[in-house]
């Protein structure tokens, strides 16, 4: 059995509101609601604002392989095409994809890079009209990602387990 859960309270502290019973703080997720009935995200059923908790699940053949996720915002879609792409298509182990640098579209031709992409990647991204810049704090702006991967029959192959260096963490074997 295989699970996927990205925990987040959203905003700060989340909503503020903790269940004195158990501890637990409720998240604000409303924040991303509007009380303007005439705005996108107007309170009204069937709405969806833009909502960033993505846990990922990766199967073949109908059987599990992967669960995994990548949370930060926006980041979080990018981050999971990065590094699913680096483990389907090249071969990455888990912890190799989680560990290699990323980068993040903003918005219009804006695009971040970390320190440690390709040399000649934000040379050929401003040549072709992007505004690129690298930015060296990647705490918060590039996502955090833990990856549980079946490598086979769990008994046999076991697991590979991999944890973000960009946030606290620690893939650990019980």
């Amino acid at each position: 059995m295989m699970v996927s859960f990205i925990q987040s309270n959203y905003m700060g502290f989340g909503s503020g509101v903790v269940l004195p019973e158990w501890g637990v703080s409720l998240q604000n997720r409303g924040f991303g609601f509007s009380l303007d009935p005439d705005h996108a995200n107007g309170v009204a059923p069937r709405k969806r604002p833009f909502h960033t908790i993505i846990p990922g699940f990766l199967t073949k053949d109908g059987a599990p392989v992967m669960s995994f996720g990548v949370m930060g915002g926006n980041m979080q879609p990018q981050g999971h095409v990065q590094t699913l792409v680096r483990m389907l298509d090249f071969a990455q182990n888990p912890q190799a994809a989680c560990d290699a640098p990323r980068w993040r579209f903003d918005q219009g031709l804006s695009i971040n890079l970390e320190p440690g992409n390709p040399p000649g990647l934000l040379d050929g991204l401003a040549a072709l009209g992007h505004e690129v810049a690298v930015l060296h704090d990647t705490y918060q702006d590039f996502g955090a990602g833990q990856f549980i991967w079946r490598m086979g029959d769990p008994a046999v192959e076991g697991y590979a387990a991999a944890s973000d260096p960009r946030r606290d963490g620690q893939a650990v074997v019980s």
